[in-house]
């Protein structure tokens, strides 16, 4: 397996790093159909700036730049959720919101190392359960997930219909 180490994310990361994730989740879920491209880029901005209101500072949230430790070079971002009790703050799950290697780095199996690194992670913090969301249409990420043991838990399935007004083949 490739060597990862995780550093917490640096500062100078964390706005180019957050700006591109807006811009992504954002364009993901237009091309799932959950949203319009009109609307997508303040409905994304919303939803981060919720997850995350104090940034890299946000309680329970783990933000990581991935490093290559034989060249110091971050090769991709994590960003996780170690999910606790509200009132007995025992560890329920850790929850994966964001995993990326960068462009230039895919396919040297740095994906693949910087799950597993999160699963020590998670252990480390005392949870047993780690969770995340893949659109349907990311089948690299999907095929990823399946070969390190992730399970689908929900499956919701689209079919989209001709136009209104088209007429119905016969």
């Amino acid at each position: 397996m490739v060597a990862i180490r995780f550093v917490p994310l640096p500062p100078d990361e964390y706005e180019p790093w957050r700006a591109a994730l807006v811009e992504e989740y954002g364009q993901e879920h237009v091309r799932a159909g959950n949203w319009t491209p009109e609307e997508a880029h303040v409905k994304s901005d919303a939803e981060i700036r919720e997850l995350i209101p104090e940034g890299t500072s946000t309680p329970d949230h783990h933000l990581y730049a991935v490093e290559d430790p034989a060249t110091g070079e971050h090769v991709g971002m994590i960003w996780f959720h170690a999910k606790r009790g509200p009132t007995d703050g025992k560890p329920i799950e850790v929850f994966i919101y964001d995993v990326q290697v960068y462009e230039r780095f895919r396919g040297r199996g740095f994906g693949e190392a910087a799950m597993r690194s999160t699963e020590d992670e998670a252990r480390a913090l005392g949870f047993d359960t780690i969770s995340l969301h893949v659109f349907g249409h990311n089948r690299t990420a999907r095929a990823l997930y399946d070969k390190l043991g992730y399970e689908p838990t929900n499956i919701r399935m689209t079919k989209k219909l001709a136009h209104i007004g088209a007429t119905a083949p016969k």
